[in-house]
This record gives structure tokens, C-alpha cells and sequence, in this order.
């Protein structure tokens, strides 16, 4: 096995020299590269030629643009050996437009990778030939191995926490690989993709019988069992986003989206009985996309069977964020991509970057008591508090909470993201009653509820008592047991508790259900 932390020439590269990779070449370790402003990816898959452009080599990615073309390249490959010809024209045409798309955004480098239909096609080397020649884009060829690290990588950008099972499905392969403690381990890639079961003879029970004969062999390599099983992919995304048509789920964002086996099973069941041209109508599904939707039904339909996942979630990242996390050093890795997001926005778009940091530290005597995770919430709705400061008054509050919920932020399932809404939410305003966004609040439970709305009101209180440091001001004393929210105010602050902020903190009293105990600061 190669080592986890480079794409040698001889596995990923089999048309290129190792001195013409890009792939080993560390951007964020030349210091000459530490000035990008975008780095662009292109992936030429079996089904799809996607160009995606990460605005700044950051540890939450930023698109800054991104586009696709359902080519299908590899369809009819198991039954010809070769690219399609309609595919492979559409595919260099997307191409030759994204390599003058990457020359006008400046982008620099440009990192070109393509799997299995390019990689086991007789005429992959052709088409490779004939890109470089008509595009300049040098395409690096991986092979399957290497795809569900990629893969497996883009799930780590995202939730360095990740552990159990990535499963990677393409057109022509479906690649898994284990994932635990920021690493990717032991890695399987099979046969197995919805064009190559459109070829299979025999019908339902035929493709049912490979799937599971297959899967018997991974299972036997992976041994996974009552793991949480990472999908990445658009047709597990499809799937996803059909099952939150079946239950009425209020949050259409597919990132971190969690479903039980059983809510699976019961879409698969669902979808198998609809009219398909009314959920692709319904989802907004291309017909391309579609059409691979019912054989990737009965794959993850055997993967559940063989695998026995306890829970089962979507990934939006996969091998395009993949090869951005190859380039990061470990001390990049190691940061948290929400905390990281939360920082690059406060700085690009609030009104005193840096604040958040100290209205943090103001409020944390409230959440003294909060694990890790919660602490990490707190800071990063800290870091986003006023950073839709430029929206109309009438309408911040939501407009906040819309944001945060729909924002691309990796590190924040969707409990997390509602969280953080809502916090937000009541920085700006007292109630949430009657408010539009009403469905979503049922992803928190009433102990989640209250605490978003403590701290919502919290920040509401400190962002407004002292303009450069609430610190400055007072300190913060929470005595849970007794219930008593002490303020204790410097020379300053008793200057600064005025009528609003004296409002402001009584607000925050009643959301802890508290008695208020205001005096002078030791030193003041």
C-alpha cells in the first residue's frame, strides 16, 4: 500500500511523468503559493466533467465557482471497453471550456484528475493525449485505490472527526474506504457503478445476486459493522434528497444530512413505487442523473444489508476537496473548518473583525459547563454575530439565520446549523415566535431551544455594552445552582449600562429563568 500522504506517479499518474505532477506538489508549503487567491480542480468522472474554483487555499473551502457537465463519458464501457463517443466529445468541449474559464479567473494551478472511466477505457490514453493537445490540461489518471482516499479526504475536510465507512459511487466503480482520527485506512474499490449494472443481464434479481456476491467480498476485507457510512456521490445525493421529499424535511441542504437504515429502506421502497419523472420534477433532477437513480437504489439497498450501518449520512465533499486537503499541511488539517469559515466571514463582513473573539470570551462564564462541541457552536455564532449588520433592519434577524443554515460550512450538521441560526436569530430580536422558520426549529430539542436563545440574547447584550472590549466593561458571573446572573461593572461600564443595555441584560435574566445581581467589579 502507498503511503497516506502523497499520489505517487506509478499509481495515479499512468500518462504522466513525475516531474509533471501536480498532485505532489505541497501549495501551501512553497512560500511562493502561500499568496493564492483560488485553486481550481477539474474531475472528469464517468458520469460527470465538474470544474469547481476554491476562492483562497483556506481550511474550509470557498466556491468560488462551480460547474458541471453530465457527459457520460463511461457510459456503455463494461459492454464496449471504450469511452462513449458522444461522452468523450462532450467531455473535451466541457474541457476545452474550463480551461479557458480557469486562464480568465487566473487560476493557478490547475489540478486535472480523472477515474474509472478514463482509467480502464482501451482508448484513456487517446482521449488523454488528445485533451493535453487541444486544452493544454494535463489529466492525472487514478486508480481506485487512490480514488477512495481522495474521496475519503474530501469527508475529512469537512469533519476531521469523521470515523466508519466513506462510500465513494461513480458511474463505473463504487470505491469504499475506512476513515477514523483524521486518517483514511484500509481501502476496497470494486466493479460495481450504476453503468455497469445497466449492462448486467437478467434483470433485478441478477443485479441483486452481483451486488451482494461483491459486497461479501468487501465486507470480508472492510469488516464493518454498526459503523456510520459516509455517502459521496450525486447519485447517493439524489437518493438523499428524495428521502427528505418523503418525510417533509425542512432543511434542503445536503451536507451532513443524517438518515436512520430504516428512513432509507422505506424511501428506497417509496421511489421504487413513484412516477420517476414526477420526484425528478419535484427534486430537480436532471434526466441524465435519473436514470441511475433506481440501480444506485438497489446498491445502497445491498449495502445496508451487508454492511448493517447504525447511521448513514451525505457528504457533499468527496474527491475534489479531497485534492485540496492533499495540499494541506497537517497543521492546516488540524484546524477547525468551522471556526476557520466563521473567521473568514467575521473578517470579510463584520463591522469590527476580531470582536467576536472578545464577545466569546465575555459570555463563556455562561456556558462554563458545555462540552467541546457546544463551546465550538458558542464561538463560531460569536464570530458570525454581526456579519449581517448591511441587511434592513425589518428583516436581520432572518436573514442571519437563513445564512448560517444554508451557508457551505463544513464541521456543522444540521442540529448545529439551526443552532447557530437561531442564535443568531435572537441576537437580533427577542422572539421567535410566529416566525416563518418555525419548521426548522424542530431539529432541536427544548434544552437546545433554550440554550440557542441564551445565547442569542447574550450576544445581543454584549456586542452592545462596550464598543471595543465588553470586557472593558463588566464581567459576566453565571451561578447556575442559585440562579442568580451576576454583572460586575468597571468604572466604564457603569457608565455604559445605560437603559438599553440594563434591557438588554433583564432580556437575558429571563431566558436563564434568573435573579439579577449587578455591582462593582473588584479593581473598579
Amino acid at each position: 500500500m502507498q503511503p497516506e500522504d502523497t499520489i505517487p506517479a506509478s499509481a495515479s499518474e499512468p500518462f504522466a511523468s513525475e516531474e509533471e505532477s501536480r498532485l505532489a506538489r505541497p501549495l501551501f508549503m512553497d512560500k511562493d503559493a502561500r499568496a493564492l487567491s483560488r485553486v481550481g480542480v477539474v474531475d472528469v468522472g464517468s458520469n460527470s466533467v465538474r470544474m469547481v474554483v476554491f476562492d483562497g487555499a483556506a481550511r474550509s473551502p470557498a466556491y468560488f465557482y462551480n460547474e458541471k457537465i453530465m457527459c457520460g463519458l463511461g457510459k456503455g464501457l463494461a459492454e464496449t471497453g471504450a469511452l462513449n463517443p458522444e461522452g468523450r466529445k462532450r467531455a473535451l468541449a466541457a474541457l476545452k471550456r474550463f480551461a479557458h474559464l480557469a486562464r480568465g479567473m487566473d487560476v493557478n494551478p490547475m489540478m486535472v484528475v480523472a477515474t474509472a472511466a478514463v482509467r480502464e477505457a482501451t482508448d484513456g490514453p487517446d482521449f488523454h493525449a488528445e485533451v493535453l493537445r487541444e486544452t493544454g490540461l494535463r489529466i492525472h489518471v487514478i486508480d481506485g485505490d487512490e480514488e477512495a482516499r481522495l474521496s475519503a479526504q474530501g469527508v475529512l475536510l469537512g469533519r476531521p472527526d469523521a470515523s466508519g465507512l466513506v462510500c465513494d459511487i461513480g458511474g463505473n466503480s463504487m470505491e469504499l474506504a475506512r476513515i477514523g482520527e483524521g486518517k483514511v485506512g484500509k481501502r476496497v474499490s470494486t466493479r460495481l457503478g450504476p453503468f455497469r449494472l445497466q449492462q448486467l443481464q437478467g434483470g433485478p434479481q441478477k443485479r441483486q445476486a452481483h451486488i451482494g456476491a461483491v459486497l461479501k467480498e468487501v465486507q470480508k476485507e472492510i469488516r464493518s459493522e454498526q459503523e456510520r457510512l459516509y455517502l459521496v456521490g450525486g447519485s447517493w445525493r439524489v437518493i438523499a434528497r428524495l428521502d427528505m421529499e418523503r418525510r417533509n424535511y425542512p432543511l434542503l441542504v445536503l451536507h451532513e444530512y443524517r438518515m436512520t437504515p430504516e428512513s432509507v429502506l422505506e424511501t428506497l421502497d417509496w421511489i421504487a413505487s413513484s412516477d420517476t419523472g414526477i420526484l425528478r420534477a419535484a427534486t430537480g433532477t436532471s434526466s441524465e442523473r435519473m436514470e441511475l437513480v433506481p440501480y444506485a437504489c438497489e446498491m445502497l439497498r445491498e449495502l445496508i444489508r451487508v454492511l448493517k450501518p447504525k447511521e448513514i449520512d451525505v457528504s457533499a465533499y468527496g474527491i475534489r476537496e479531497g485534492l485540496l486537503y492533499e495540499q494541506m499541511p497537517e497543521r492546516l488539517r488540524a484546524r477547525d473548518p468551522l471556526i476557520e469559515a466563521a473567521r473568514m466571514t467575521e473578517r470579510h463582513q463584520a463591522r469590527s473583525p476580531g470582536y467576536g473573539k472578545k464577545l466569546y470570551e465575555f459570555i463563556l462564564p455562561l456556558f462554563a459547563d458545555a462540552d467541546a462541541d457546544r463551546r465550538r457552536l458558542v464561538k463560531a455564532s460569536c464570530l458570525l454575530h454581526d456579519t449581517t449588520w448591511r441587511a434592513h433592519p425589518d428583516y436581520r434577524a432572518e436573514a442571519c439565520f437563513d445564512n448560517v443554515t444554508r451557508a457551505n460550512l463544513g464541521g456543522l450538521d444540521h442540529p448545529g446549523r439551526v443552532f447557530i441560526g437561531l442564535a443568531l436569530l435572537h441576537r437580533y430580536k427577542n422572539s421567535r415566535s410566529g416566525s416563518r422558520l418555525e419548521p426548522l426549529f424542530r431539529l432541536l430539542d427544548d434544552r437546545d431551544l433554550k440554550q440557542a436563545e441564551v445565547l442569542g440574547k447574550a450576544m445581543r447584550f454584549g456586542a452592545m455594552f462596550a464598543v471595543g472590549d465588553p470586557a472593558a466593561a463588566g464581567r459576566l458571573k453565571w451561578m447556575p445552582k442559585k440562579k442568580v446572573l451576576g454583572l460586575e461593572l468597571t468604572e466604564l461600564g457603569v457608565d455604559l449600562f445605560g437603559e438599553v443595555a440594563q434591557a438588554r441584560f433583564a432580556s437575558l435574566a429571563v431566558a436563564l429563568k434568573a435573579e439579577t445581581k449587578i455591582g462593582l467589579a473588584a479593581d473598579g
